[in-house]
């Protein structure tokens, strides 16, 4: 299985990508929640993946975050949700705010999203809210907890994306944040990111 892909960004689409790893080039579905935080053509990306294999096909969903592909992994396990409509979720609707919507049992938020209707909204609803407690993603990290520099990293600027901030403004804000003593927990650090953006 592929887990992770990490090449040049030939082409993309709003669904769909092209990465050369070392002259392959793999075809991979993305949600816009990862499209919006992509470099143009020709730069290195780095996605995470989850590989869809089917009688008839292989298929490779990309994610820039863990909490994208948490969500994603755990939108499929629900009865009659494959991964073409677990990517119109993610597209229809951001992470942390899907998060929040499960969590609050907002089905009105929910049925917002291009394709989803109510009995859909309700199921996603109910049977998303028991895997939640699972994730172990950023957005639960503890304060104060120490996590490890690329860790600690990689879940500030997926924060910051999830709050709709575009990847390099993330990036060059969270490794100017980084190099303060104060920014050695997830919470500090992304509070410094923050004051960084503001500036």
């Amino acid at each position: 299985m592929i887990a992770l892909i990490r090449g040049r960004l030939v082409e993309k689409q709003a669904t769909r990508l092209i990465v050369d790893v070392h002259g392959v080039g793999y075809d991979v579905q993305v949600p816009l929640s990862t499209f919006y935080g992509l470099p143009d053509p020709g730069v290195e990306v780095t996605l995470r993946v989850h590989t869809h294999v089917r009688e008839d096909a292989l298929a490779l969903f990309g994610f820039a975050t863990v909490l994208e592909q948490q969500l994603f992994e755990r939108l499929i396990a629900i009865g009659g949700i494959g991964p073409r409509l677990a990517l119109a979720v993610l597209s229809g609707i951001e992470p942390a705010e899907l998060v929040r919507a499960v969590q609050d049992g907002d089905i009105g938020r929910l049925t917002l999203i291009p394709g989803i209707g109510k009995k859909t909204a309700e199921r996603i609803g109910l049977e998303l809210k028991d895997r939640l407690s699972q994730l172990a993603v950023a957005l639960a990290a503890a304060p104060g907890a120490p996590v490890e520099g690329a860790t600690l990293r990689a879940d500030v600027i997926s924060a910051l994306l999830n709050l709709g901030y575009h990847r390099p403004l993330a990036e060059k804000a969270v490794d100017a944040a980084l190099k303060s003593a104060d920014a050695q927990s997830f919470e500090r650090a992304l509070k410094q990111a923050l004051r960084e953006l503001a500036r």
